[in-house]
């Protein structure tokens, strides 16, 4: 199986404080990653490696084979789909111009260049799989945040990227918008089967059916991480959040409850 992430040892310190220590991750072609923790957790910051948007103070990191430190990291940038539901877009482009910037990963179309016939009939192609057909002529300004997701998931594959990450996509979404975001998340991995990715959340509840692998981060350390199942268990995840909580899963979709406290024995006497 490829290797499309490798790091190993990691341990990033900005202003002397240590924000991941000695954290490794391999994620290979066709899996689908959660990085799961409570704020401050590490998370962006582990997402921003595997970005190729910033470097790590210690260990090893391995994108597509290339090293950080030894390759520039724009041209590393460009080979990886990045879904950022802060996208700092402020004109009114059109739904099919804002996918299509996705080729030149820049927020406003570039002066002079145009897509091809081809190009553009792919821009359709992955708006229809994300359910948004019928919206290329939409104006981003009147779009919902759920429809703005989507059509950030579709810019991110214009270059047929080998990973996608997506920083927590369902962010200030309702829960149709967030249903719907997660439906066309299980199609997208079903249509290209080798596409890696990896997700950000603080919920499990917004983690799709297909995830199929999940890490937890407490306070910059791993403390789990490998096949979801065996992950996302009761006492893994209210560990990682310092709460007791109870989890279960149903069709495939996980969610959390409130677990009860176990009560601390009053000493005798």
């Amino acid at each position: 199986m490829t290797t499309v992430v490798h790091a190993k040892d990691v341990d990033v310190v900005r202003d002397g404080k240590l924000l991941l220590d000695a954290v490794s991750l391999t994620v290979c072609a066709g899996e689908h990653w959660a990085l799961l923790g409570a704020n401050g957790a590490g998370k962006s910051t582990l997402l921003g490696m595997v970005g190729a948007v910033t470097h790590p103070t210690r260990g090893t990191v391995e994108i597509l084979g290339e090293a950080l430190g030894r390759i520039d990291l724009r041209e590393l940038r460009a080979l990886l789909g990045h879904v950022n539901p802060r996208h700092p877009l402020r004109s009114p482009l059109r739904v099919r111009e804002v996918v299509l910037t996705g080729l030149t990963n820049s927020v406003e179309p570039v002066p002079r260049w145009s897509p091809s016939a081809r190009e553009r009939a792919r821009a359709g192609e992955l708006l229809e799989m994300l359910g948004m057909a019928g919206k290329e002529e939409a104006r981003w300004p009147t779009l919902s945040q759920g429809e703005r997701g989507r059509t950030l998931i579709a810019r991110a594959l214009m270059p047929r990227p080998r990973l996608l990450l997506l920083d927590e996509p369902a962010t200030g979404l309702d829960l149709a918008a967030r249903e719907q975001l997660l439906t066309a998340l299980d199609a997208l991995r079903l249509e290209h089967p080798e596409l890696a990715t990896v997700l950000v959340t603080h919920h499990l509840e917004e983690l799709p059916a297909s995830t199929t692998h999940a890490m937890l981060l407490r306070a910059g350390r791993c403390v789990g991480a490998g096949p979801a199942d065996d992950v996302l268990t009761t006492e893994r995840v209210s560990e990682c959040f310092g709460h007791p909580v109870r989890i279960s899963r149903t069709e495939g979709r996980w969610t959390a409850r409130a677990g009860r406290a176990v009560p601390v024995p009053r000493a005798a006497g």
